[in-house]
């Protein structure tokens, strides 16, 4: 099973919590999706409180702190202010991954536009009221494929 690790010198600006849960997380061989089963969160909403772009509860950071083993009032501390969501990765991301899906975007955004234009009308997606998944599917080949599930509310522009 390969896990999820940090590389501080790829990511200077995450913030201390980063390195305590990603070290306790490796110490326990924990994936992200057992983290996430353990806390009741969704694995990529688990993940973002690990890079700290998401708001972690009090119930996470207690669940968090008994499942890894972190002494609670470090995770408070550290998880106490609210996420600086973005500032991690320099732009255009230069991961080849992370790059992929800024590519999608690149290539495919203004089409995505046009159709949730013709379907919703004027407005965007939001980002805020917003869920995500990730599943893998396998076809009948063996080929493995990413599933990325977008969800997020509809806010019409408003005229003022």
């Amino acid at each position: 099973m390969s896990l999820a690790t940090l590389d501080t010198t790829q990511h200077p600006h995450l913030p201390a919590a980063s390195t305590t849960l990603f070290q306790a997380k490796a110490a326990k061989a924990l994936t992200f999706e057992q983290i996430a089963q353990h806390i009741g969160r969704n694995e990529v909403a688990t993940a973002a409180i690990f890079y700290g772009q998401a708001k972690a509860s009090p119930e996470d950071i207690d669940s968090l702190a008994s499942l890894l083993d972190i002494p609670g009032t470090v995770l408070r501390e550290q998880l106490a202010g609210f996420p600086d969501r973005g500032r991690s990765v320099d732009m255009p991301p230069r991961e080849p991954l992370i790059y992929r899906l800024y590519e999608i975007v690149q290539n495919y955004g203004y089409a995505y536009k046009a159709v949730l234009n013709e379907k919703f009308g004027d407005g965007i997606m939001s980002a805020i009221s917003f869920s995500t998944k990730v599943e893998k599917e396998t076809d009948a080949e063996g080929n493995h494929w990413a599933v990325i599930t977008l969800r997020g509310k509809w806010l019409p522009f408003s005229r003022f």
